[in-house]
């Protein structure tokens, strides 16, 4: 009898797993997007050890780090258009605003991926920089509700402002409420003494927190959930305390500092440059260099922290066994290499970004990969982990499979910038120009991108050519 009874309790258990199984099969997955404007892949689980980013660290640590992941343009809203249309575009920062006028003039435009999971069943909203626009609205101060960034994307497209008065001001802001009127007023970096409340993540993130408490307690569909954090954004401000680690170590040299004696993509650092320097240049001032460093490093640490408050509060919701998570950086940013401080090149450091992906059940979670993939692959990459039908106008593929398998090869990555195209395959970088001009770079040599060899290799030149005219 005895033995009849665990018989019995063993398969009523199982019958028991079977159904929370089905039901759990039968529930969409979440979608939570975390969006880090200028966030170059400087972290510690992609091998920066120096860089203090545990809440990140932990979240590749379950899922899969892309470390060869790459944006279609350098620069904040036409990276963010691929990311949100899957789709290819131009380099300019307003390309997302020209769509919406499209729109609005009537012309047939194919829908966006949070306007996608919307029409297929997702509560959608967002909260902080997902757009170019923080809050994803036009006009003088970015919050005419007559200019929507993003039409019929969002159910709420949220962005707390506090003191520092509206988006535009939220944007460039300082501690306490400073917001950027002249560039050259305002301080190229800043660590003050506060809560994390001081600087506007702070405030981001509480939205953000507050918004997946109404999203996992009172709405009945599922979820996507976009957090957009600006840090670490120029100008580099974060609270002292993710200074501190920072302030007395030795970071390791900048690789190839020294400006290109080519014909290149360099650029005079504009965005950088206009800000307060106290007189100081980087690329001639070796202790101000390090400087800056430093305070972009604590701004990593700054958003770290606010992603690990959005993934306890996830965990706390008990949603997180029902959510695929992607972090990802909107584009790279040079700290001096090529003698660059800022984005808007077509060298490595600009183009490339962290993406990391994670969902339940996965398998070989903490395993990264080295496959070449593109921000364009997000939008189909979500839409077969949740099942949603595939959309035929986006350009990019499912990563899926190097979910399953870190061993998967990827495929090259196309860019753009100022009339200007790149590929990036395995081994190579090309930039061409639109007078045939070409940039060429071996990685798998320790020049890199120090050396351009596309003279010496015509052959190469000419074939990754054609793939560049045939993709874009």
């Amino acid at each position: 009898m005895n033995h009849f009874k665990i018989i019995l309790t063993i398969l009523l258990l199982g019958c028991i797993g079977l159904t929370e199984n089905a039901l759990a099969m039968g529930t969409k997955p979440n979608v939570l997007l975390i969006c880090i404007d200028d966030l170059r892949p400087e972290l510690n689980c992609f091998g920066k050890n120096y860089i203090k980013s545990p809440n990140i660290d932990k979240l590749a640590s379950q899922g899969r780090a892309f470390k060869s992941h790459y944006v279609q343009s350098p620069t904040c809203g036409a990276s963010r258009f691929t990311l949100l249309t899957g789709c290819y575009g131009s380099s300019n920062n307003g390309a997302l605003f020209n769509r919406a006028k499209a729109i609005k003039a009537g012309k047939k435009v194919p829908p966006s991926m949070p306007e996608w999971f919307r029409k297929n069943g997702y509560t959608t909203v967002s909260v902080g920089k997902v757009s170019h626009h923080p809050g994803g609205r036009g006009g003088k101060n970015w919050n005419s509700d007559s200019e929507i960034e993003m039409p019929d994307a969002w159910d709420r497209h949220l962005l707390p402002v506090r003191e520092w008065q509206h988006p535009r001001g939220i944007m460039h802001g300082l501690a306490n409420g400073e917001i950027r009127v002249k560039a050259g007023d305002m301080d190229v970096f800043q660590s003050k003494e506060g809560p994390d409340d001081i600087y506007p993540d702070g405030w981001i993130t509480d939205e953000a927190l507050k918004q997946m408490d109404i999203l996992t307690e009172k709405d009945p569909k599922p979820f996507f959930l976009a957090v957009g954090l600006l840090k670490p954004h120029l100008p580099f401000g974060a609270p002292a305390k993710y200074y501190a680690p920072y302030k007395n170590i030795t970071l390791p040299p900048t690789l190839n500092p020294e400006k290109p004696d080519w014909k290149s993509t360099w650029h005079a650092s504009g965005e950088f440059m206009n800000y307060n320097r106290w007189g100081k240049d980087p690329n001639k001032d070796p202790a101000f260099a390090i400087d800056v460093r430093k305070h972009y490093a604590a701004c990593v640490s700054y958003s770290d922290a606010q992603v690990g408050k959005i993934l306890a509060k996830l965990k706390a919701s008990g949603q997180a066994n029902n959510t695929i998570i992607v972090l990802w950086g909107d584009h790279g940013w040079n700290l001096g290499e090529h003698a660059i401080w800022g984005k808007h090149n077509l060298f490595e450091e600009a183009l490339r970004s962290p993406l990391i992906i994670t969902y339940p059940q996965m398998k070989e979670p903490g395993k990264s990969t080295d496959a070449v993939v593109e921000t364009l692959d997000i939008f189909p990459t979500l839409c077969e982990l949740t099942k949603l039908p595939q959309p035929d106008f986006t350009a990019g593929t499912s990563l899926v499979p190097m979910l399953k398998n870190s061993e998967i090869k990827g495929h090259p990555a196309y860019s753009y910038w100022a009339k200007k195209q790149s590929i990036r395959t395995a081994t190579h970088r090309m930039i061409l120009y639109k007078d045939g001009y070409a940039e060429l770079y071996d990685h798998t040599s320790k020049e890199k991108e120090s050396k351009n060899i596309s003279k010496e290799n015509p052959e190469l030149v000419k074939q990754l050519s054609s793939m560049i005219k045939a993709r874009l």
